[in-house]
C-alpha cells in the first residue's frame, strides 16, 4: 500500500506546492522501496496507480522519479541518492529544442525543453537534447545558474499540481547517460510508457470514487447502478491488464521476444479508453453537481483529461494496428 502523509495538505496552498510537498514525502519514504522494471513490476504499477486514484499530479511527479531511476540503472549509472528528486524531461515538440555541444570539460546543454513536470520541485532531471552525433540523454543537476523555470508557461487547470514549466538551459553542465538514441531503444522505455498508463487508471478510480460512494450510502437508482455496473467492468479489466503487463515483463524484461512495443501500446490505448469511458459514465451519471460542488471530484476530471492525453490517440493506434497487421502475415506464412 502507498504511504500516505496522516494529514493532508490545506487545500487553501497552491496545487503545485501541496504536490511538490508530497512528492518529497514520497520519494523519502517510499520511492526506495519500489521495485524496478523487470522485478515485481505488477507491484510497480500497483504503487503507480495507488498514487495516482489519490493524485495524479503527485503519480505524475513520483513516476518521473522512479522513471528516472530505472533508466539511470538501465543505462549503468548510479541510482538516485537521498536528498534527490528527479525527473524525465523528453518532449520533444516542433521547434529548436535543446541542443548539446561538446567542450573542453565535457557536455553542455542549451535552450527551452517544454512540459518539465516538477520544474521547481525536482533537484535533478533527465533531460533529452539534439547532440552532433544524433538525440542523447544527459542528466543535469537543477542548481546549477544556466538552469531556470520560466514562470507562466504553465498555465494549466487540469495537473496543475505537476508543475509542468518550460525550462531553460544556458551552458548547463551535463553527463551523458547511455549512447545515441539509447534512452529510446532501450526494452525499459517501452515498460515506463505503461507505468504512465497505471498512473491514468488510477485517475479513473478516483473519478468513479464517487459512484462507489453513493453506492455505499445505498443511493444508487437503476439509471446510475447500470452506469456504476459499466464502469466496475471497464476498472476491473484494465487492472486485470495492468497486472499481467507486469507479469509478462518480469518474465522478459530484456524483450527477447520483441513483444514490448505492442505490449505497450496495447495497454496504453486500453487504459486511455477505460478512463474516456469512465468519465462519461460518471458524468452522464451524477450531471454536473459534482463538478461543481465536490473539489476532489471536479479536481480528478480536470487531472485526468489532461493528463490522459499523453497518449497519442490514433497515431498510437495506427501503429498498434500496422504491428498486428504485421504479426498476421508473419502467422498466415
Amino acid at each position: 500500500m502507498v504511504v500516505v502523509p496522516s494529514e493532508l495538505p490545506d487545500f487553501a496552498r497552491t496545487p503545485e506546492r501541496r504536490a511538490a510537498d508530497l512528492f518529497a514525502d514520497f520519494v523519502r519514504r517510499q520511492a526506495g522501496g519500489v521495485p524496478l522494471p523487470g522485478r515485481s513490476t505488477a507491484r510497480r504499477f500497483s504503487t503507480l496507480s495507488e498514487l495516482g486514484q489519490r493524485d495524479l499530479s503527485v503519480a505524475r511527479l513520483a513516476e518521473g522519479h522512479l522513471d528516472a531511476a530505472a533508466i539511470l540503472h538501465e543505462l549503468g549509472r548510479h541510482l538516485p541518492v537521498a536528498g534527490e528528486r528527479w525527473g524525465v524531461w523528453a518532449a520533444r515538440p516542433p521547434g529548436p529544442g535543446v541542443s548539446a555541444t561538446r567542450t573542453g570539460r565535457g557536455w553542455e546543454i542549451s535552450g527551452v525543453k517544454p512540459y518539465c513536470s516538477g520544474a521547481r520541485s525536482c533537484t535533478h532531471a533527465l533531460v533529452t537534447a539534439d547532440a552532433d552525433d544524433g538525440y542523447r540523454l544527459f542528466a543535469v543537476a537543477l542548481d546549477h545558474p544556466g538552469a531556470k523555470p520560466l514562470e507562466g508557461t504553465w498555465p494549466a487547470i487540469g495537473m496543475a499540481g505537476s508543475d509542468s514549466l518550460d525550462m531553460s538551459f544556458t551552458d548547463v553542465r551535463a553527463r551523458a547517460v547511455g549512447g545515441v538514441e539509447e534512452y529510446l531503444t532501450r526494452p525499459g522505455f517501452q515498460h515506463g510508457g505503461i507505468g504512465v498508463a497505471a498512473c491514468w487508471l488510477g485517475g479513473a478510480h478516483a473519478v468513479a470514487a464517487i459512484l462507489y460512494e453513493r453506492a455505499a450510502a445505498g443511493r444508487l437508482n437503476e439509471h446510475t447502478a447500470a452506469h456504476l455496473g459499466t464502469i466496475d467492468m471497464l476498472l476491473h479489466t484494465a487492472d486485470g491488464v495492468l497486472l499481467r503487463a507486469g507479469e509478462e515483463i518480469d518474465t522478459d524484461p530484456l524483450d527477447k521476444r520483441r513483444e514490448a512495443r505492442t505490449r505497450s501500446l496495447r495497454v496504453r490505448a486500453l487504459i486511455e479508453k477505460v478512463c474516456t469511458e469512465v468519465m462519461e459514465h460518471v458524468g452522464r451519471a451524477t450531471g454536473a453537481g459534482p463538478l461543481c460542488r465536490d473539489e476532489r471530484h471536479a479536481r480528478a476530471v480536470a487531472d485526468l483529461t489532461v493528463y490522459v492525453r499523453q497518449h497519442h490517440a490514433e497515431a498510437n493506434l495506427a501503429e498498434l494496428g500496422r504491428l498486428a497487421a504485421a504479426g498476421s502475415a508473419g502467422e498466415s506464412r
